[in-house]
């Protein structure tokens, strides 16, 4: 299975993020999925990447061109594909994904793996995506989640169509025994 992790790309976060990242990386490959990543050769994007690739997995990155132009591309990749910018970047990994992961990170990472929920709500693709909440690191998001759902900004329903995994096996396992289920339509009252 190809799996799509958004991550950081920052060196300065606490090792026990880099600890899960290498984990994921880890189980991805002796669970023989591939790993497509956003290909740079930074934080936790790299400790990935280098995990996955020592795990056996087949590892994928997606890099756009200004990127590439900054040194910024893994060398522990099998290949890497540039792009012209990070639309199509997110356009392509989400094309060759069968599923998607967050772990902690920036606007970047937040901005990835909601617009790919976004469009599971959408009915666009009916694919896993799971947040692992390393360290908690996702509470506040979801709280803001809660204030969509009492106020009406968003459907109860859905709460399915993420899960929320306290590490990287919780998060493979929902992956490998996922059941897609039927779309909710995303509106409350649709003018006649």
């Amino acid at each position: 299975m190809n799996i799509c992790v958004f991550s950081s790309s920052s060196n300065a976060l606490q090792d026990f993020y880099f600890e899960e990242a290498r984990t994921l990386g880890s189980l991805m490959g002796k669970h023989g999925h591939t790993l497509i990543n956003g290909g740079a050769n930074v934080g936790l994007m790299e400790a990935i990447a280098l995990s996955a690739l020592k795990a056996g997995a087949k590892t994928l990155g997606i890099l756009p061109e200004k990127m590439q132009k900054k040194n910024l591309v893994s060398k522990h990749a099998h290949k890497v594909i540039i792009t012209r910018d990070m639309v199509e970047r997110k356009i392509k990994m989400r094309e060759l994904s069968d599923a998607f992961i967050a772990l902690p990170g920036g606007f970047g990472t937040l901005e990835e793996i909601l617009e790919v929920l976004t469009l599971k709500q959408l009915a666009y693709h009916n694919k896993p995506v799971v947040f692992i909440n390393t360290h908690d690191f996702f509470a506040s998001l979801f709280l803001q989640f809660e204030k969509m759902y009492t106020e009406n900004f968003s459907k109860e329903a859905y709460r399915n169509l993420y899960f929320v995994a306290g590490d990287s096996r919780e998060a493979i396992a929902y992956i490998e025994a996922y059941k897609p289920s039927e779309p909710t339509d995303k509106w409350f009252k649709v003018p006649g």
